[in-house]
């Protein structure tokens, strides 16, 4: 149910509703490639800034038993911040990028801790099944409220509200009372995992300085965890392109003249027939690996990025929208249970801390060079070309990763 509802803010926020709301309403100075290399800026910032305090906080979870609580933390921030975005109006772009930013800290960072309690809460032949269904889980809910934002935005009369900003804004509003009221099952339901003592703890130390202690053991440690390693470094590589392409496609689509209801209904498309896609992933990695899986999604993800760069009609947005949906939830879901079926259960917070700020370091040079290659061409049908390298990049080095032997190393 977590998934259900922050997939709320990285539909409607992150993908749908507010990149079109930035380039139209907030920022109408900026000419349209200006917007979207500022949207690319400060993405870029926020991940970078979360790179910086992830890994830590996952030690300090991992050793005072409170990955629980972390999540509820950033969770609020996000949610706190995604609902001051109802005060972001005509003119006021940098009030939402500022916002925009603070709310990406508190989402991604609560991912950081959810992903945590997964190899708590499933035994290691669910983990794969458990986390697409929560993948297809978070695409339903994302959907469902998108779908009712959308009758808002586009019918204001129908809800009693005038034209003009409101809507818009109240459906912003209505994205972060949804993220809250859904992350209570997992804060009341799911008990919090036993914390693991590990060689080194002293108890009574204060649990920064022994975070810090643990933090530094987790990094000599990877080097036990070879493919594991590996795996982290694929991961980066082809997930920074799946973060761009999620990022920046609806930002992109309004550059190309797109309509505010075309590109809403694609994005719907891809909620929706995401569901069924990422439950088949459960069973296709059961049947063929969850690696195997993967890099035939990057296969796709490569034909989606060269296809893109030649968008013309809404046919062409709504067949590339059903690409995305036919891989997207899969690829994430069966990476996530992949990297934890090959790290220690008690030490999953700081290993997700670590996989999380590598993935955010690695994670801004997709926004970024998407920004720079608009800035510099003019154009971001060549910043949409250029994302196909992450995944070539990425599959290349997953081929490498040999998981049997990276779960042979855990059982060791």
């Amino acid at each position: 149910m977590y998934d259900w509802g922050n997939s709320a803010f990285f539909t409607t926020v992150v993908t749908a509703v507010f990149p079109l709301y930035f380039v139209s309403i907030a920022a109408p100075e900026l000419s349209s490639s200006a917007a979207t290399a500022a949207f690319g800026y400060i993405t870029t910032i926020a991940l970078f800034a979360l790179a910086a305090l992830a890994p830590l906080l996952g030690a300090v979870a991992d050793y005072s038993g409170a990955r629980k609580r972390f999540l509820a933390a950033f969770m609020l921030l996000g949610v706190l911040a995604t609902a001051s975005l109802y005060f972001v109006d005509s003119g006021d772009w940098r009030l939402g990028m500022v916002l925009f930013g603070i709310a990406n800290v508190g989402a991604s960072g609560s991912l950081i801790f959810y992903d945590a309690l997964l190899p708590h809460v499933a035994e290691r032949d669910e983990t794969h099944r458990l986390s697409t269904v929560a993948y297809a889980a978070g695409y339903l809910g994302g959907g469902i409220l998108l779908a009712v934002q959308l009758v808002v935005i586009l019918n204001p009369g129908m809800f009693g509200l005038p034209e003009g900003t409101l809507p818009t804004r109240l459906v912003l509003v209505s994205v972060a009372v949804w993220w809250v009221a859904f992350s209570l099952p997992i804060l009341r339901r799911v008990p919090e995992p036993p914390r693991i003592s590990r060689p080194g703890d002293v108890e009574g130390t204060p649990p920064l300085r022994a975070g810090v202690r643990r933090l530094t053991v987790t990094i000599r440690e990877l080097r036990r965890y070879r493919h594991a390693l590996l795996m982290m470094g694929a991961y980066l590589v082809y997930a920074d392109g799946i973060g761009t392409v999620f990022r920046m496609a609806g930002i992109f689509a309004a550059e190309q003249g797109f309509e505010t209801g075309t590109i809403i209904g694609a994005l719907l498309l891809t909620q929706f027939i995401g569901v069924p896609c990422a439950i088949g992933f459960g069973f296709l990695a059961h049947r063929i690996g969850a690696k195997a899986s993967i890099l035939g999604a990057l296969v796709v993800y490569v034909l989606v990025c060269l296809l893109g760069s030649q968008l013309e009609t809404a046919g062409d947005l709504y067949l590339l929208a059903a690409a995305v949906a036919l891989v997207q939830g899969g690829t994430q879901a069966l990476s996530r249970s992949l990297f934890a079926s090959m790290i220690p259960t008690g030490s999953s917070g700081e290993f997700f801390g670590v996989l999380a700020v590598c993935e955010k370091v690695a994670g801004v040079v997709g926004p970024l060079a998407f920004a720079v290659v608009t800035d510099w061409t003019g154009s971001s049908r060549y910043a949409v070309m250029s994302v196909a390298v992450f995944f070539v990049v990425g599959g290349l080095m997953l081929w490498r990763v040999d998981v049997e032997a990276g779960r042979d190393a855990v059982r060791d």
